[in-house]
């Protein structure tokens, strides 16, 4: 991936499989955000391919990538904070009463299909789905963002720096809901700074630095210090 003179991304391969946690590791410049836009359709790549299921596709937009099942949630941008938790859930995706062309948003079935997709990752929010997203912790709204991906056809969800700025407790949960993802077949990657919270969910590890692969690494051969070696070559 080249911006004008400058090469962000040089001979990146990876893969992420359903059912696997895949970290995505590397200090800041390494060139993961790059990489991450990419998969989500921001940047068109200048070489190289993006493939699912094995074929080739063109991603010109996040549209495309979530048609393909690529869905992306950013840390900072998880919810609408002035929407209640209900409509965050089904944002693009409202459901609708009535008859003919005359449709209004059919708030029980918002609530439903909210309840449904949380208790899929085994989530209790202990808040009415009416109230708004703001009176939410930082890892419950993580939860609503992950849940949402999922219930709209989520095959690969990457996750951005998903417990940055969250306390021990939320970031356990965020943790358990990276695990819960898995377990429902998602094919997940995720990018994190810190090292121990990344090796205790992945199946597989990547480190970049300065947009070249460093290493890759199986959870049963992953060493903390050669991989703080590597991170710390950015």
């Amino acid at each position: 991936m080249q911006f004008q003179t400058v090469v962000a991304l040089r001979d990146v391969n990876l893969s992420a499989h359903a059912g696997q946690v895949l970290a995505l590791l590397g200090d800041n410049g390494a060139g993961k955000s790059t990489l991450i836009k990419v998969l989500s359709g921001v940047h068109r790549p200048t070489s190289g391919t993006v493939e699912v299921d094995g074929n080739p596709v063109v991603l010109r937009s996040a549209h495309d990538a979530r048609a393909r099942g690529i869905s992306t949630v950013f840390q900072d941008l998880a919810v609408c904070d002035l929407m209640s938790i209900s409509r965050n859930m089904v944002l693009g995706n409202e459901p609708t009463k009535g008859f003919g062309p005359f449709r209004v948003f059919d708030s029980r079935r918002a609530d439903q299909i909210t309840a449904e997709a949380l208790a899929t990752l085994g989530v209790d929010i202990r808040r009415r789905l009416s109230d708004p997203a703001a009176t939410l912790s930082g890892g419950q709204k993580q939860a609503v963002a992950i849940a949402r991906a999922i219930a709209y056809g989520s095959r690969c969800l990457i996750l951005d720096e998903p417990t940055a700025a969250l306390a021990v407790r939320q970031t356990e949960q965020v943790l358990d809901q990276v695990r819960a993802a898995r377990d429902a077949g998602q094919a997940v990657i995720l990018i994190m700074h810190n090292l121990q919270q990344a090796l205790s969910v992945a199946d597989r590890v990547l480190v970049l630095a300065r947009g070249r692969v460093m290493g890759e690494f199986d959870r049963g051969t992953a060493d903390i210090d050669e991989i703080t070696s590597l991170v710390a070559k950015g």
